[in-house]
């Protein structure tokens, strides 16, 4: 039974946790240090996230809504207590996860890191606001501040004040002069020639014509101001704000226009005064009409919000605003000669050298810049810090990665400077180049000396070794994990003996990162026998790449070997890996190496993109497992005498699934306070099919139990089933044996997404020669499980096969047959190759960050070149 927790005792030192049962959490108990750095590791399935989000977090969550209004909480509905004992000494916390949510085209890396909000208060502060039509500054006047300009004027300059009636439109316009002579005016100016109003003149109609009624005329002297103020403010009030001053120059009469709000004399158009929500695409003040601030067209009938990222690629950049999203006033409204669209179409670096020479003498400017550049600056230089300098400020969240948009999200937590709360994430190294882990540290420790408790799921060693505090859990994944092996400060960890953890904490530095285990061993003696067959390897040739920041670049790719692209977030790895080789690769059905002697019958690309998108989709689905499964149930006694075919226990067939959450399991509940969330479908209780469908039972389990067991449980119940055997058992050996069958694709990490896919192709029976193209398939993982990859990959370039990975782990790096690193930096300062080679090569010659990074873990290869 749930005990609620006490009140946070904040005098108190620790989080404390009892008895948490999520998933598979074997009734933990943990004490976590407040405003201290606690990082929680295990291998993979070992029960982390559900400590840190689905304990920790989602308590947190349910006491904010716990204390809204009764209405409030209403609209929200009933938020599930997480099952656990008590919770006590809980802040409030703030969950900063690799997700990029719904997916909004709403989104940007400047709304993300809040950079956006300080720049919409400047642009309207002290923005110069430009005429849409004919591109003249604008700028509202007060009448007192009109009269001071007309006696600036010299003494005895001639002045007439008009009031604008008719600008540049067609007509005789007979009553407009009705107007003027009924308001007690004499003269009118009509297209420039001065005229009296009671001879009033004919006008061609299919003409267009200009008229100002005449509504003083002055010579400038001392002690006209009541009078002038009187005239002007007559003529601002026939001429809807506008008053045009005409002075008598040696040249003429000049034209000098003034109005009480933003509008252009010109052109006869107003527009209201700036404000931040003038430069806000979700506001109508703001956004471009005709793509509504999305930046694309998308159809009437879609939902602009939830629009998925596939179906937004597939959208028309807006051709009024061609993507800045913003109205034509907005996008004309200028700071220090930059538009606030032409400002964030920058990179990260590039907008913080601008924002850098942004001073003024001016007092009332020089205040607002001292509010907005610190929280701007901040922000920027945190990016830069972290490795994600090339981004630029537009870009669209959906677009980054799950560690671009992290390093976000931290970034504007950095500069919130809230104080007191926990600070939530899930791997922040996660696509961070080792160079930059050092910076990531630095700012994990710089959210807990503000005084916050900062709570890290990671496998990262340094950022382990940088804790106060390190919670390991195991000793296994699934129903074998969810148990608190160590805890302690990082030094009590490594010196556990029954921690997986702490070996790889003892590394001393040099050599491998691995501790010398059977696992360790066999990786580097396949890698030796690789070398010495070396010179004989055949090679994939890309020649003259020009594809995004890539600058003709011409590379070789080693065929029967393991293959790592290496280089700094932005350096070009994505375009060249998936931009360029992939599409090569596909053009040809057998591409023949440039050496004559090998060849690539198939292609399989393994991305981190998600499964899918709906909970419907899972391991059974994506494998192929669950059609053999159906088939299985469909040859059961019950499902013949009922007449039930396989495709009853499909989740997409009417006639089995559940049609109140349509085979799904769950229901998702909109709320308005916090994103979206998934509940159990209170009619089928998560078991996705109907009552009839449930009575069919093979081996005295109904589907949804099938769908219920983890893979290594399923492995025994199908052992007699070769087609399923065979799938499962791919399965296990990529180390997803704690995943459940039915597990939701919504619910899997990138990193075991991507490891379903290369699972599913591993198991397919083919002989032929077939390039694996992977995406940093060590994401998610704990040492001990990137020891079990590597021998998996290492026994697809034994079976001659090629692999070719875009790898940070420096293990995979070092263990590889041929590196190619790219660089030197992000974006604009990168797209050239750094250095290529063996590891131990590329090592000797020190040449890049990945070489300097890896000659700290030592070389595992002996120095011997291939040919080339």
């Amino acid at each position: 039974m749930f005990a609620d927790a006490q009140p946070p005792n904040l005098t108190a030192g620790h989080i404390r946790v009892r008895g948490a049962r999520v998933h598979n959490l074997q009734c933990v108990d943990v004490d976590i240090p407040r405003q201290q750095l606690t990082v929680i590791t295990g291998v993979s399935g070992s029960g982390k996230s559900s400590l840190a989000f689905d304990v920790i977090h989602a308590e947190s969550q349910r006491r904010y809504l716990e204390s809204l209004s009764a209405e409030t909480r209403a609209r929200v509905g009933v938020w599930q207590r997480p099952d656990v004992d008590v919770i006590d000494g809980l802040p409030p916390t703030i969950s900063v996860g690799q997700s990029t949510g719904s997916g909004s085209l709403r989104s940007t890396l400047a709304t993300t890191t809040e950079i956006l909000d300080y720049l919409r208060l400047l642009f309207a502060r002290c923005g110069e606001a430009h005429c849409p039509k004919c591109g003249r500054p604008l700028s509202a006047r007060s009448p007192q501040e009109i009269v001071e300009q007309i006696l600036a004027f010299e003494e005895g300059r001639k002045v007439m004040i008009l009031a604008p009636l008719v600008r540049g439109k067609r007509g005789a316009h007979r009553e407009v002069f009705e107007t003027i002579a009924k308001a007690g005016f004499v003269r009118a100016r009509v297209d420039g020639d001065l005229i009296e109003v009671s001879q009033l003149p004919t006008l061609a109609k299919a003409k267009s014509h200009t008229i100002e009624a005449i509504v003083d005329r002055i010579v400038v002297k001392v002690g006209l101001q009541a009078r002038l103020r009187e005239s002007v403010e007559l003529a601002m009030k026939y001429g809807d704000g506008t008053v045009i001053l005409c002075e008598q120059s040696a040249g003429g009469w000049e034209d000098h226009a003034y109005c009480s709000r933003f509008a252009c004399a010109e052109c006869g158009v107003s527009f209201d005064e700036l404000e931040p929500r003038t430069f806000s695409f979700n506001s109508p003040h703001g956004a471009c009409l005709s793509c509504r601030g999305l930046g694309v067209i998308v159809p009437e009938e879609s939902d602009h919000d939830a629009i998925s990222a596939r179906q937004s690629e597939r959208q028309e950049l807006c051709p009024d605003c061609c993507g800045s999203r913003l109205n034509p006033f907005a996008r004309g409204v200028r700071f220090r000669d930059i538009t606030l669209p032409q400002l964030l179409g920058k990179t990260v670096s590039d907008a913080a050298g601008i924002v850098a020479e942004w001073q003024t003498s001016d007092v009332s400017v020089s205040r607002v810049l001292e509010r907005t550049l610190p929280p701007i600056r901040g922000r920027l230089d945190f990016l830069i810090r972290v490795g994600a300098d090339y981004l630029t400020l537009d870009r669209p969240t959906r677009t980054l990665s799950g560690g671009e948009f992290q390093r976000a999200r931290l970034a504007a937590c950095l500069g919130s400077g809230l104080v007191g709360a926990c600070y939530v994430l899930d791997e922040p190294t996660v696509g961070l180049h080792p160079k930059d882990t050092a910076a990531m540290i630095d700012a994990l420790h710089e959210l807990r000396d503000q005084g916050n408790t900062v709570l890290v799921v990671e496998h990262d060693p340094d950022v382990m070794r940088s804790a106060d505090h390190l919670i390991d859990l195991g000793p296994g994944a699934g129903a074998d994990g969810g148990q608190v092996i160590a805890f302690g400060s990082p030094g009590d960890v490594a010196d556990n003996t029954q921690s997986v953890t702490g070996r790889f904490l003892h590394r001393d530095g040099v050599g491998s990162c691995f501790p010398a285990t059977d696992d360790s061993r066999s990786i580097q003696s396949r890698g030796s026998r690789q070398e010495k067959d070396s010179r004989s390897l055949s090679w994939l040739t890309l020649a003259n790449v020009s594809v995004h920041n890539l600058r003709d670049v011409s590379v070789r790719i080693p065929l029967r070997a393991l293959t790592a692209i290496t280089g700094v977030s932005g350096s070009g790895k994505t375009s060249l890996v998936h931009h360029a080789l992939v599409p090569q690769v596909r053009q040809t059905l057998t591409l023949r190496a440039s050496e004559e002697t090998g060849a690539i019958a198939q292609l399989v690309e393994v991305t981190q993109s998600p499964l899918g998108r709906t909970p419907t989709s899972n391991p059974a689905t994506y494998s192929g497992v669950w059609d053999e499964v159906c088939q299985l149930f469909a040859l059961t006694r019950e499902a013949k005498l009922r007449g039930f075919r396989a495709s009853r226990f499909r989740f997409n067939s009417p006639s089995g699934r559940c049609e109140a959450c349509r085979g799904r399991g769950v229901q998702r509940v909109r709320l308005q306070l916090l994103p979206d969330v998934f509940v159990t479908c209170p009619t089928c209780r998560g078991d996705r099919f109907n009552s009839a469908t449930l009575q069919v039972r093979f081996h005295g389990r109904t589907a949804a139990d099938v769908l219920r067991l983890r893979i290594d449980e399923a492995s025994e119940l199908f052992a007699n089933v070769p087609r399923v055997a065979a799938v499962l058992k791919t399965f296990r050996e990529v180390g997803l044996g704690y995943l459940r069958l039915g597990q939701s694709a919504t619910t899997l990490s990138g990193g075991e997404a991507q490891r379903v896919k290369l699972a599913t192709e591993l198991s397919r029976e083919s002989t032929a020669a077939t390039l694996f193209v992977l995406d940093e398939p060590t994401t998610g993982l704990h040492p001990a499980d990137v020891e079990r990859l590597l021998i998996l990959l290492r026994r697809l370039v034994g079976a001659g096969h090629s692999v070719v990975v875009i790898e940070h782990h420096l293990e995979v790096i070092a263990q590889s047959d041929w590196l190619i690193d790219l660089g030197p930096e992000g974006g604009s300062r990168g797209g050239q190759i750094v250095a290529e080679g063996r590891p131990a090569d590329v090592v000797a010659r020190g040449v890049g960050h990945t070489a300097q990074a890896l000659a700290k873990i030592g070389q595992p290869f002996q120095a011997d070149p291939m040919n080339g």
